[in-house]
């Protein structure tokens, strides 16, 4: 009881200096908690919505996906005929059915020409309007569609774009283009995760997504009373064979959440991953704060072992203190992770993915969680100052000389440290070294772990060096101000390598991350430089194939000289060796593909595979199956008939732009693959004639104005899209980093105000004799710039180390190109300084404030 009321009482007395280490254990338990809160109300939106629109069981084509989306390459939906729908009705059981037919393969505008798909990337949805769509769906507005001049949208989508009664919209699908008319507005009932919706009639659904009437996409079935999902399933599947897919609404409601789960458990560990870091730039800062404070407190510390504290109740003391800081932290932080949460669904409103607060899950684990790990890392990162607290005799406490210094305790800290480093070095090197990138991969995840490790170990003794080196340079021209703050930095070179090592951790992401970034760039520019010979590019940037309407389009253009079509589909493949290997990719092209795209060959010429009835293999495909010039291979074409192909050229598998392809032409594709079922490109490839680039480019862009899902660029603009796509990535990584700079920042901050307060006598004398508070002030700031560049110098050094090993990598997969983002690190270290010069405006402040009398008199 005495321990305790000993630590509550310092606890209280230091509640300004435990203030920032509570801070920084409460901004990573609400990124952890906020993370949680967020991801599971993701899922709870996401389960409402699909168990509200999924029937009791629904039927489906045995090719539709588990979902039910569109999966066909033709760009047209998996559907079954319409006599679906009357064998289902006679299934025991069933109450009800109704045939529906929807596609997510579409594009819909407004009379402008301007796209209304959602830019959070949810899906644009068109299918006929049916009972099953008006258990979720409630008509605010107008009327449902009843011919096919008339289109039903959802409510949030108007209010998006401003859409009204009476409005044009065009349906753009692989069927062609159909114009309609607002007839009715509708609202969901449930939450919308930021889906586009449309709904047409039925026949005129039929007709618009599938070019044909009496088919469906499914068949939604409603169960008799009486009668369980699982049983109707069962029946309706004894009614119609084993040709189609049959699922319960539980089922569908499962096959849709797995499809958003990749995504949401990517997000989700990402998101943690970086709150991870936090944590661990946290530990320093506690660190740094227990040890301060043990200091400051060796007197009392030495009173409490003279009258008879022993030194587990010393240690005690000092973690009871951590656990109080921690669960005050921690508890602070869980709520402040639900405020985040709350605004996550804020911004991601913004972005067009509307999550409703009323859906806001706070499940029982995610408040343990973060105050679990919240007490656990303040605790475990005071338990070296707290051990070190137990070690002060009672005599020397009392002289006021602190903890005894620990050289041999330094020399092992150092030798520790210079192994750590060296292993990593090694690992860094064995990964640079690699004929795999996969085995590579491996050493580089050790080599940076190591690396890391040691660099925080070894930080106090590479501090003196830094800062000697910096101060030289950056503080010697402001005199004895300059010296002093130097000085300052070297007293405690442990203190200043654990508030170096916290900005460092950062840092050296944020310069991997740089390097590899450009590089990547800088290694795809390369590559399109020298392989891509076409002028034009014309892809979606949303993924979806390219209709046979744009592509005629294309080729109407003037100042066109050719357009290659570029397809991809799938085959079975049986090799000379006697191996079948399902589902292999196979991309078709226009014969000038061949000069669109300079590949290497290792064996015969590129323009020989697309002649009757031939293809090309890769370089390490044909190693793997004993194949050569002249081979045959069995192709069965997905939905088509089985080619045997021979084999015209054998092309390098050290590129990058189509790695592994094997090509053969569209009208081999076409000899064995009914038109109904031939796939839709890709992408375009356009050539302008000689000499009319520009005056090309204008009139592909005027072309394709009907068709807005569709980008042209020619290679500036696709060199610019890679840069900005990756650029993009990058500023998201950083903005999550940033949550640890800002706990590495509160380090510097927190350090430099226990530092005034440790030094509140001697900054009293300084004043005596003669230092105005001004110099005071800027001794502090020089000091903070110190501290902050001495963390930056190592954590960019650290961070170019490993990105320049993880090119080495990339250059195995084609990546071939270095290129370090110098205005990138040169920016960083100049941001530091400021940094630096931030963290000490509070307690530069506080110095120059202090009453010179009452600080000499301070024991």
């Amino acid at each position: 009881m005495t321990v305790m009321k000993t630590s509550l009482r310092n606890f209280l007395a230091h509640k300004g200096r435990m203030a920032l280490s509570a801070i920084a254990v409460l901004l990573s338990v609400a990124f952890v908690c906020g993370t949680l809160v967020f991801t599971d109300t993701m899922s709870t939106t996401f389960d409402k919505l699909f168990a509200a629109t999924s029937s009791d069981v629904t039927v489906s084509a045995k090719s539709a996906s588990d979902s039910g989306e569109t999966t066909a390459d033709n760009g047209k939906p998996p559907v079954m005929p319409a006599s679906v729908l009357g064998e289902v009705r006679k299934a025991d059981g069933v109450e009800s059915a109704e045939g529906a037919v929807f596609s997510t393969s579409v594009t819909v505008v407004d009379a402008d020409k301007d796209n209304l798909s959602p830019s959070s990337g949810a899906p644009t949805i068109v299918g006929s309007w049916n009972s099953n769509e008006a258990r979720t769906m409630k008509i605010t507005s107008g009327a449902a569609p009843e011919n096919s001049g008339q289109i039903m949208v959802d409510a949030d989508t108007a209010d998006k774009h401003d859409l009204k009664l009476g409005d044009e919209i065009g349906v753009l699908s692989a069927v062609g283009t159909h114009k309609t008319k607002i007839s009715g507005i509708a609202d969901f009932t449930v939450t919308n995760p930021g889906a586009a919706i449309f709904y047409l009639d039925t026949k005129t659904a039929q007709q618009t997504l599938v070019g044909e009437t009496g088919v469906y996409t499914n068949v939604n079935v409603t169960a008799a009373s009486g009668v369980s999902d699982a049983q109707l399933k069962k029946n309706v599947a004894a009614a119609l064979g084993g040709d189609f897919q049959v699922k319960t609404a539980k089922e569908t409601a499962d096959a849709n959440q797995k499809d958003v789960a990749g995504f949401m458990n990517v997000m989700k560990y990402a998101m943690l991953g970086f709150a991870g870091i936090a944590f661990l730039v946290g530990i320093f800062l506690i660190i740094n704060t227990f040890s301060m404070l043990v200091a400051q407190r060796t007197r009392e510390i030495g009173l409490m072992r003279a009258i008879g504290s022993s030194r587990k109740q010393v240690n005690r003391s000092v973690l009871v203190e951590a656990l109080l800081l921690g669960v005050v932290g921690s508890v602070l932080g869980v709520a402040g992770g639900v405020g985040l949460a709350v605004g996550l669904m804020k911004l991601m409103g913004q972005m067009g993915m509307e999550l409703s607060t009323d859906d806001l899950t706070v499940a029982w684990t995610t408040p343990v969680v973060g105050l679990v790990l919240g007490v656990v890392v303040t605790v475990l990162a005071a338990y070296l100052p707290a051990r070190r607290a137990g070690k002060i005799s009672p005599m020397a406490a009392l002289r006021d000389a602190g903890a005894p210094a620990d050289a041999r305790a330094g020399w092992i800290r150092g030798v520790i440290g210079t192994v750590l480093t060296g292993a990593g070095v090694f690992g860094l090197y064995l990964a640079a070294q690699a004929d795999k990138a996969q085995e590579g991969s491996l050493w580089l995840g050790l080599g940076v772990v190591l690396s890391l490790i040691g660099f925080v170990v070894i930080g106090p003794l590479l501090a003196g060096g830094v800062v000697r080196v910096l101060g030289a340079v950056l503080l010697r021209m402001f005199g004895p101000v300059g010296r002093m703050a130097e000085r300052n930095a070297l007293r405690n070179p442990r203190r200043t390598g654990a508030t170096g090592a916290a900005l460092m951790i950062g840092l050296a992401l944020v310069a991997c991350l740089s390097v590899v970034g450009s590089s990547m760039v800088a290694s795809a520019t390369d590559q399109l430089d020298k392989t891509v010979g076409t002028d034009f590019i014309i892809q979606s940037d949303s993924g979806q194939l390219i209709t046979p309407q744009a592509v005629k389009a294309a080729k109407s253009a003037p100042d066109v000289e050719r357009v290659t079509e570029y397809k991809w589909t799938k085959a079975d493949f049986t090799t000379p060796d006697g191996k079948t290997l399902k589902d292999t990719a196979i991309t078709a092209a226009d014969p000038s593909y061949a000069t669109d795209l300079r590949t290497e060959t290792v064996a015969g010429e590129l323009p020989d595979a697309y002649k009757p009835d031939s293809m090309s293999v890769h370089e390490k495909f044909a190693k793997d199956h004993g194949i050569s010039l002249g081979s045959k291979i069995k192709v069965a074409f997905e939905d088509g008939a089985t080619a045997g192909l021979t084999v015209r050229a054998i092309t390098s598998s050290d590129v990058v732009i189509d790695a592994g392809a094997m090509y053969t032409s569209i009208a081999t594709l076409a000899k064995y693959v009914p038109a109904d079922k031939m796939p839709l490109d890709l992408m375009l490839f356009a050539s302008a004639k000689d000499g009319q680039q520009d005056a090309a480019y204008q009139s592909l862009k005027s072309a394709l104005h009907d068709y807005p899902q569709y980008t042209v660029r020619d290679q500036t603009d696709y060199k610019e899209a890679l840069k900005d796509q990756i650029g993009q990535l990058l500023n998201m990584i950083y903005g999550l980093l940033a949550l640890a700079i800002i706990v590495a920042i509160l380090g510097v901050v927190n350090t430099l105000a226990l530092s005034v307060v440790e030094r509140t006598r001697e900054i009293g004398l300084m004043r005596a004799i003669g230092l105005s508070r001004r110099q005071l002030r800027r001794m502090i700031r020089m000091e903070s710039v110190v501290i902050a560049l001495f963390g930056a110098l190592l954590g960019l050094g650290l961070g170019m180390g490993w990105g320049a090993t993880a090119q080495q990598l990339l250059a195995l997969e084609g990546l071939e190109v270095l290129e370090i983002p110098w205005p990138t690190i040169i920016g960083v270290f100049i941001a530091s300084a400021f940094v630096g010069l931030f963290a000490a405006l509070i307690p530069a402040f506080r110095a120059g404030r202090m009453n010179v009398l009452n600080a000499i008199a301070t024991e």
